[in-house]
């Protein structure tokens, strides 16, 4: 197939597929379930979607979802589940999936995951669920490994095309509990402690809830009305959401147990700071982190020129710097906010860079040109300040660091110029010091994320954590996994109180 099949012929070759399969007597042996093509998923036309903000995957068939989940070989020790951080059933929805039983499936997935359309979208199943599985294993390609993640997106997006219920509520308690920011782990604890009947408060600093789904993902990759929907269902069990409300100015987090009458508090702000690189130049106009453009772009639609209150400057030629996914989603926000190039520049090679394979794929179909082994070494600007230029430097691979990656080495005199007028910084963030300047008692570690223990309780009582602001940044399931064990210990300790 080509590399841009469209999304008819994609169908018509899975229903054929499925048919050929169907009409078998026997069922499937295990050589024949690997021997199923990997589905691909119908994406939109680079060249289209270069100059629009819709979701470039555009999710699988139900011919696709059926046939995808055939190629699961049923493991007896499902290695597949232990590389999920919420220990989702995985055979078990897929094999509800292969029969075509939708319903059932999606419940399957609810049962550990109270986000399946998000984490479908946006999860690294290939280093996680994926990396496990035994097909991959098999044909050695993770990338051949049953497509756990796109099947997980269809069946959750099939639930809420057939209408969503909210998850069911215990009695009153009369026990309240607050939660501090709206990202995945603060939505996991707000809905798993409100099922058990106690009164949650949700406190968001932002104008709207969501957190780093919201204002860190784009469009393209994460539909906010997918988010919304996650929202809704949350006030729909009674969860009460205050925005535009920010813990240690606003209110002391301390306060809301001592003077609002909190039972429990979770903390779930996740790692918001970004990190700069402190080279010369970082201070023109012209310099953005990748949060303050991304959040620019996603929470207040800087990218709608006509209506947006804040736009941002039209950029002729972009460097990114960073080789993760919010360094990819700058870039391709970047192309859609009418660059005419974008320049990603990462001082490792493309095999170690962290962004998503599927991610680095959509970013080069998109335009974006890579550089890699080469890195910013000071950015020039004009008498005016604004930005010019970048002065780079090539670097080879040394010897592997504390990550396991090998090590860049700069190489002596290969200083070079690219001429560019934008220049996004995406290479980390850590977590925002508000909070923990101004609790006293809330131990924090060298890089200012709350310590907890293995069940969330931080070194004050009745307060918990959980998220990046415990992990450093990670992955949304990974921080749903942190927040539903800091859930379970809440409710532990407001039932024997």
């Amino acid at each position: 197939m080509s590399a841009h099949d469209t999304p008819q012929q994609i169908q018509h070759d899975a229903a054929e597929g499925l048919e050929q399969i169907l009409h078998r007597k026997e069922p499937l042996k295990p050589k024949e379930r690997m021997a199923i093509p990997m589905q691909k998923m119908p994406t939109q036309d680079p060249q289209i979607r270069r100059d629009n903000m819709q979701e470039v995957a555009m999710g699988y068939f139900p011919e696709q979802a059926k046939l995808e989940s055939m190629r699961c070989l049923q493991c007896k020790t499902a290695p597949c589940v232990k590389g999920c951080p919420v220990g989702i059933d995985i055979p078990g929805f897929l094999a509800a999936a292969a029969e075509g039983d939708f319903q059932r499936s999606i419940g399957i997935i609810k049962q550990s995951s109270l986000l399946p359309q998000v984490c479908g979208r946006v999860c690294p199943q290939e280093t996680q669920c994926q990396e496990h599985c035994t097909v991959g294993k098999s044909l050695k390609d993770v990338n051949q490994a049953v497509s756990i993640g796109r099947v997980e997106r269809y069946v959750a997006d099939w639930e809420r095309e057939h209408g969503v219920q909210a998850p069911s509520v215990k009695a009153p308690t009369g026990k309240r509990v607050a939660v501090v920011g709206s990202g995945p782990a603060s939505i996991t604890v707000a809905a798993d402690v409100r099922r058990e009947g106690h009164e949650v408060t949700m406190f968001e600093a932002f104008h709207k809830p969501g957190g780093v789904l919201l204002y860190g993902i784009p469009e393209f990759r994460l539909p906010k009305a997918i988010v919304q929907k996650e929202v809704e269902s949350l006030q729909a069990m009674g969860v009460e959401i205050k925005t535009n409300f920010v813990i240690g100015r606003t209110r002391k987090l301390l306060d809301l147990m001592k003077k609002d009458g909190y039972d429990a508090i979770f903390i779930g702000t996740g790692a918001g700071l970004p990190k700069f690189m402190n080279i010369e130049g970082e201070n023109l106009v012209g310099v953005f982190s990748a949060n303050e453009y991304l959040t620019r772009s996603n929470l207040m639609r800087a990218y709608d020129r006509e209506r947006a209150d804040t736009p941002i400057f039209k950029s002729k030629k972009v460097a990114v710097l960073g080789g993760g996914n919010v360094a990819m989603d700058s870039a391709r926000t970047a192309v859609r906010l009418g660059a005419d190039e974008v320049h990603l520049v990462y001082r490792r090679t493309e095999v170690e860079m962290p962004a998503r394979v599927e991610e680095v794929a959509h970013a080069k179909e998109e335009g974006v040109i890579f550089h890699i082994l080469e890195n910013a070494k000071r950015i020039q600007g004009n008498e005016y300040g604004l930005v010019t230029g970048m002065e780079c430097v090539r670097y080879e691979l040394g010897e592997p660091d504390a990550s396991g990656r090998r090590r860049p080495v700069e190489i002596p005199n290969s200083e070079f110029m690219i001429e560019v007028d934008t220049v996004i910084v995406a290479i980390g963030n850590e977590s925002n010091p508000l909070i923990r300047q101004t609790t006293p008692g809330l131990d924090v570690n060298k890089w200012g994320n709350i310590t907890v223990n293995d069940d969330g309780k931080t070194s004050l009582p009745g307060v918990f954590a959980g998220g990046d602001i415990v992990l450093g940044a990670a992955t949304v399931i990974l921080a749903m996994g942190e927040g539903r064990r800091a859930a379970a210990s809440i409710n532990q300790m407001l039932s024997t109180n």
